[in-house]
């Protein structure tokens, strides 16, 4: 059976939710004064494959010293405002091979990354690029 993940979230006041993942150490303000849902979402893209990419590349044993991920999308006008384009450029710090980081961002993007699945699974077009900054 897969993991089952739960959560809450809880009215503060105004226009602002707490956001909680039971285990999880820390919280999130939603809405007003803290981050939208769909900026959130586009930062769970980009934290996701960060992570993938980090973890590929150091199995492939290549020398990533840093890593920066730069996300950007665009919503539908018309209800409901979904990302039908998501573009992100992605920095890699360290003297790793470009076919090497080709290879991880497509692994990440093909393959391991669920969250940027769920968005592409919406009909948005999810595009990237990189560059490799050497140490």
């Amino acid at each position: 059976m897969a993991d089952e993940i739960k959560g809450r979230v809880e009215w503060f006041k105004d226009y602002q939710f707490i956001g909680r993942i039971e285990g999880d150490k820390c919280s999130i303000i939603l809405g007003e004064g803290g981050i939208s849902p769909m900026k959130l979402l586009l930062l769970s893209v980009a934290g996701c494959t960060a992570y993938d990419i980090v973890m590929i590349l150091q199995k492939m044993r290549e020398p990533i010293e840093g890593l920066e991920v730069e996300i950007s999308g665009e919503r539908r006008e018309e209800h409901p405002k979904i990302y039908h384009k998501v573009h992100l450029h992605y920095k890699i710090y360290g003297n790793v091979k470009e076919e090497k980081a080709k290879r991880a961002i497509e692994l990440s993007q093909d393959k391991y990354c669920s969250a940027s699945a769920h968005v592409k699974l919406s009909g948005a077009e999810v595009t990237y690029s990189f560059e490799i900054i050497k140490g």
